[in-house]
C-alpha cells in the first residue's frame, strides 16, 4: 500500500512562507500525477497545485505566482513552496498521488495544518 507522509505545516504570519513536503513510500516515477489539495473549515476540498509525470504543473488561480510545486525524484518527495501567504490560505493541506486506473490507485496523505495569522 502506498504511503504519503506530509510535513512542514505550521503557524505563520501573513506575508510569510512555508514549504510543505510529501514523502512517498515508493518511486514517484510510478505515479501519473501528484498534487496538493486543501480544505478549510466549512469548505470543500480544492486543488492547489499538481505536477504530472512529464513535469507539467497546474495551479489554482488563487495561488498562481505565490506557490510552487516541485519534486525531487531521488528523494521520492514532492514539495509545495508557499510564499506571500494570506489568512485565506489557512487550511489542512493534503498530498495526493495517483496512477491509472485512478479509481483503484488514488492515494492520500494524512494532511498537515497550515494556519496564517493576520
Amino acid at each position: 500500500q502506498v504511503q504519503l507522509v506530509e510535513s512542514g505545516g505550521g503557524l505563520v504570519q501573513a506575508g510569510g512562507s512555508l514549504r510543505l513536503s510529501c514523502a512517498a513510500s515508493e518511486s514517484i516515477f510510478s505515479f501519473d500525477a501528484m498534487g496538493w489539495y486543501r480544505q478549510a473549515p466549512g469548505k470543500q476540498r480544492e486543488l492547489v497545485a499538481t505536477v504530472v509525470s512529464g513535469g507539467n504543473t497546474n495551479y489554482a488561480d488563487s495561488v498562481k505566482g505565490r506557490f510552487t510545486i516541485s519534486r525531487d525524484n531521488a528523494k521520492n518527495t514532492v514539495y509545495l513552496q508557499m510564499n506571500s501567504l494570506k489568512p485565506e490560505d489557512t487550511a489542512v493541506y493534503s498530498c495526493n498521488a495517483w496512477r491509472r486506473p485512478k479509481w483503484i490507485n488514488d492515494y492520500w496523505g494524512q494532511g498537515t495544518q497550515v494556519t496564517v495569522s493576520s
